[in-house]
């Protein structure tokens, strides 16, 4: 079971967002994509993945005396599941989301600092709203919202697709009573 720790490092959490929806990549490629992340320390934590069980071996074939490896995140195992949740305290709760929000932010800065970035053309989103629900409800609601996301992770590049970062955050609000979330007027 993974923990929070494990797969919200900030360096792990940008190997596997690169890797989502990538289907497979070697090293090489993961560097490529995040050329200030240091050699050894792209090793150690694509190391910590599979090791993890995270990320799978896909590929493996001699290059130039070594071996080079493509890997692919199984998505499976790339959560942290409720028993894992349940177990972290308050701060651990603050500093994963704390980790969750900057990689947000991080791959909006770099999407913004392409020549070619036109967020209007491009349907960029970033929204939120509000729903008094029961828990039965709210537990449909996310699993509506993650099936939805699911169908549609298997498409491949090509036929003018573009990869599309989706992220999601539920954050309850302690508003109580029959009037609390109401219009006062």
């Amino acid at each position: 079971m993974p923990t929070a720790n494990l797969l919200l490092h900030p360096v792990r959490m940008r190997i596997l967002q690169t890797l989502v929806g990538a289907d497979e990549l070697t090293t090489a490629q993961l560097r490529d994509r995040l050329p200030d992340v240091p050699p050894a320390t792209m090793y150690r934590h694509i190391a910590t993945l599979t090791q993890a069980g995270i990320l799978e071996v896909v590929h493996e074939r001699q290059v130039r005396g070594t071996v080079e490896r493509s890997y692919r995140v199984r998505q499976d195992k790339a959560v942290v599941d409720a028993d894992a949740r349940t177990a972290m305290t308050k701060d651990d709760h603050r500093q994963s989301f704390t980790v969750f929000t900057g990689a947000l932010m991080a791959d909006f800065d770099r999407y913004l600092a392409r020549d070619d970035a036109d967020p209007a053309r491009e349907g960029v989103v970033y929204r939120q709203g509000a729903a008094w629900l029961t828990d039965g409800e709210f537990a449909e609601l996310v699993e509506e919202i993650e099936a939805a996301v699911a169908r549609r992770t298997h498409t491949a590049p090509g036929d003018g697709r573009t990869r599309h970062i989706i992220s999601f955050v539920v954050v309850p609000d302690n508003a109580t009573g029959p009037d609390a979330g109401t219009d006062p007027s």
